[in-house]
């Protein structure tokens, strides 16, 4: 069916909660991720203007629920994405956390709902069902989850949970409850996706192949009578030249090893996860075939789970990528890159104007010191407003 092209786009940063650095699978140029690396990570996000953080979940990961909690004070306008996990959380408790979390933010709060697709992972939580049991225990918990947070008083016996007298003294602040976002590539994961959730999404595949699962997931919404919107999961490498950034993408990559890789990839197959399945395949931990899409690159997913591909390139290209996935009907972009303080910066301060956002770019018409203008030359005047040509 026809996409709806969206007017507009929300774009979003990530907070690293598992680590970050400067050159992948090495422990050279990796830095400390604690709190006040992730407090400056998220009061750049805000002061740069975009619209939220997704906060990753699992076990490599600092609790999601904790680490918003402690930066919300900190931000003013940013949104925080926190995960939910069927299996892991009573659908019930998960609803006052959430109400809580978002009346404390003002309405700040966007949920996540992670079923998990590695079953070593999960088994080390407790969780050993099989992929289709996971994916209905997740339906079920969305079901629950949703109703007490819209204000009903729930009475429920089902195949997973049996819920009496489930209810919020407390609503959350927004209305019936925050957007719940949800990605999964398996038939059961859309079945879920288009039955229960407000935004599907998706990792960067190539145009072509993001356009068929969109196809899929609106028909299967179709199906159900109902609408949903779409996100994509991004790295980005934004540099002032294309072969500039082209140069930062193998530097990313200059320190791995081919053991190093295939430990990565060994790991990967063992999940049941399709999305996974989908995002090695794209590079079958080969690194001659990296640019799997003009440039999209899949470098990072050499030893990178879950998002594993980048837009590489200079502001005006990669805004030109983006657009491209824009027109596939795709609303909401969470991106990210390495290290993310500074490419935060890179990406905000050059592509963040160009593209038609529907949250504003806070400061850019403000007159601070009668700026922004840069540093003033040589303690006398200001700098001209047009760029310096290169010599």
């Amino acid at each position: 069916m026809p996409a709806t092209i969206p007017e507009r786009i929300k774009v979003l940063w990530f907070l690293p909660t598992h680590g970050d650095s400067r050159y992948l699978g090495t422990s050279e140029g990796g830095r400390a991720v604690d709190l006040p690396y992730l407090s400056q990570i998220a009061r750049a996000a805000d002061q740069l203007g975009y619209y939220g953080v997704l906060l990753p979940t699992g076990r490599s990961c600092e609790d999601s629920w904790v680490t918003a909690s402690a930066l919300v004070p900190l931000t003013e306008r940013l949104r925080f994405l926190v995960a939910v996990r069927p299996g892991l959380q009573s659908p019930t408790l998960a609803a006052r956390m959430t109400a809580t979390l978002d009346r404390f933010s003002k309405g700040r709060l966007l949920i996540n709902v992670v079923t998990g697709g590695d079953p070593v992972e999960n088994g080390g939580d407790g969780i050993f069902q099989s992929h289709g049991e996971r994916y209905e225990v997740t339906e079920e918990f969305i079901h629950i989850y949703k109703s007490v947070l819209a204000g009903e008083t729930v009475e429920h016996t089902g195949k997973h949970f049996r819920i009496s007298d489930g209810r919020l003294l407390f609503p959350p602040h927004q209305t019936p409850h925050p957007p719940i976002y949800f990605g999964g590539s398996s038939d059961a994961g859309i079945d879920v996706a288009s039955r229960t959730v407000d935004k599907y999404l998706t990792w960067g595949e190539p145009p072509e192949d993001v356009a068929r699962k969109l196809d899929v997931v609106r028909a299967a919404a179709a199906k159900a009578g109902r609408e949903v919107s779409f996100g994509i999961r991004l790295h980005v490498i934004v540099r002032e030249t294309n072969e500039a950034a082209w140069r930062a993408a193998e530097a990313l990559i200059s320190r791995l090893d081919d053991a190093t890789i295939a430990s990565a990839q060994e790991i990967f197959g063992r999940m049941d996860s399709v999305g996974q399945r989908r995002m090695s395949a794209l590079h079958g931990g080969d690194r001659s075939r990296l640019e799997i899409s003009p440039n999209l690159w899949a470098g990072v997913g050499l030893v990178r789970g879950g998002a594993g591909t980048a837009l590489v390139g200079d502001p005006d290209t990669v805004a030109e990528r983006i657009d491209g996935y824009r027109q596939l009907g795709i609303d909401t972009f969470i991106l990210s890159g390495y290290p993310h303080l500074e490419e935060a910066y890179s990406f905000g301060e050059q592509v963040l104007p160009r593209l038609p956002l529907d949250h504003p770019l806070p400061g850019r018409d403000a007159s601070i010191n009668t700026g922004p203008f840069g540093e003033t030359i040589a303690g006398s005047h200001r700098p001209q407003a047009q760029q310096a040509s290169a010599s």
